[in-house]
């Protein structure tokens, strides 16, 4: 089977600071393309998505120009999630340095750091409304208690498609499915909204987790997105939190088993390549 990448993350600490890493030893350090190969070899995955990596500050847009290098040299990299900040008065202008990116396909403000209300003013929609025009599509990396918020942006740009990233951060250790079922069921509502179940053994108890501790938050996820607006991700390096990529991917092969296999490749690759233009 062919697989597409919906979530990766590169990160080079001796180019660019990331000060989040620092508090967690396990990714404080650099992951490089050289890196995600080896820990991919073998898994059939054909293309990837990078996804900004909450990069510190000025140099979101330098983290963008540098991965289009790395994608213009290797093209596993088949597309861009930036990062950017539409909560400011120059977010036009820089989207249209952004657009510069052959590969850019979509834009991404990690939320769960900043107050909630953020996402909420009246400019951060009209921010991202502005994606509609070029096709680009807002990433949602939101907690399971901010999916209500996130839900708000939703209805408020109806012509942005916008993917939730990692099933929206379940607490899948302690099995916390409510109040995240009826959060989810309301999100998956909005017909621009999609979902990637993405990483989340990250969210299990360590290493110990099992694909059944998984099994009711992917179920729950493709029951109400159903199989056209779900994508798979590996959401590396951050999956090796809770083992490994590899450990991660055999989990969701497994957990997507029953389904007819035209149906699992929507979900492990055509999907993505509709949704991101890839």
């Amino acid at each position: 089977m062919n697989i597409v990448d919906t979530h990766q993350h590169l990160w080079d600490l001796g180019r660019f600071p990331y000060s989040w890493c620092a508090g967690i030893p396990a990714l404080n350090r650099t992951f490089a393309l050289a890196d995600y190969l080896a820990a991919a070899e073998g898994a059939g995955i054909v293309k990837t998505l990078f996804v900004e990596c909450d990069v510190d500050e000025p140099h979101t847009l330098d983290e963008a120009r540098h991965i289009q290098n790395l994608a213009d040299e290797n093209p596993l990299i088949a597309g861009i999630v930036a990062g950017a900040r539409p909560e400011r008065a120059d977010f036009s202008q820089n989207l249209a340095e952004l657009l510069k990116l052959p590969k850019l396909r979509g834009i991404r403000r990690v939320l769960h750091i900043v107050p909630d209300e953020v996402s909420q003013s009246p400019l951060f929609a009209e921010n991202v409304r502005l994606l509609a025009a070029h096709s680009l599509t807002f990433d949602l990396c939101v907690l399971a208690r901010q999916l209500p918020i996130a839900t708000a942006l939703v209805e408020k740009c109806p012509d942005v498609t916008f993917v939730l990233d990692h099933c929206g951060v379940p607490d899948i250790k302690n099995q916390a499915l409510d109040p995240w079922r009826d959060d989810i069921r309301r999100l998956s509502q909005l017909p621009n909204a999609a979902c990637k179940i993405s990483g989340i053994a990250a969210y299990g108890d360590g290493e110990k987790w099992t694909p059944a501790d998984l099994r009711p938050f992917v179920d729950h996820v493709i029951e109400c997105f159903g199989w056209d607006r779900v994508l798979f991700g590996t959401d590396w390096p951050v999956c090796n939190l809770g083992g490994n990529l590899r450990r991660w991917l055999e989990a969701a092969l497994l957990l997507t088993g029953d389904a007819p296999e035209s149906t699992r490749n929507r979900f492990f690759s055509q999907n993505a390549q509709r949704l991101y233009r890839l």
